[in-house]
């Protein structure tokens, strides 16, 4: 594949959770966080936030749940069919995770989409000292 930038193989996609990796919104620069999820042979990409609270990540690092092939947002029990992205249950139902284009060739996971440049696998590296609070209380 010429097109695209590879981003692991489809092997590394597990079936039973999500495949996290660090992308880089070409317009703006910043990173941002993106998942993979496999069903059965398909392959899809999403920006890895919830929809009801888009500061919420989906994959928090080791993985998304999943039921019955849709992603699970631990902190609300969103549900999202995972070729799709449409929330079929919770709080943000009826709207769609925001898909990354990508492409399988060959057994290989390429990042095709514009909107964004491969970083790396994995989440975005944080400071382990920055304490600040990521609570979703409202005092």
């Amino acid at each position: 594949m010429e097109t695209g930038q590879r981003v692991t193989s489809v092997d590394n996609v597990p079936a039973d959770t999500t495949f996290l990796f660090t992308v880089r919104d070409a317009e703006s620069g910043e990173d941002d966080e993106a998942v993979l999820t496999r069903l059965d042979e398909e392959v899809t990409g999403w920006i890895n936030r919830c929809m009801h609270f888009q500061h919420i990540r989906l994959d928090k690092g080791s993985g998304a749940p999943k039921r019955n092939g849709e992603l699970v947002c631990a902190n609300h029990g969103a549900l999202f069919e995972g070729d799709t992205g449409r929330c079929t249950h919770g709080p943000c139902e009826g709207a769609y995770l925001n898909p990354v284009e990508i492409e399988v060739a060959d057994g290989v996971v390429y990042l095709t989409d514009d909107d964004y440049e491969f970083v790396r696998e994995g989440g975005i590296e944080t400071d382990p000292t920055d304490l600040s609070s990521k609570s979703n209380i409202e005092f």
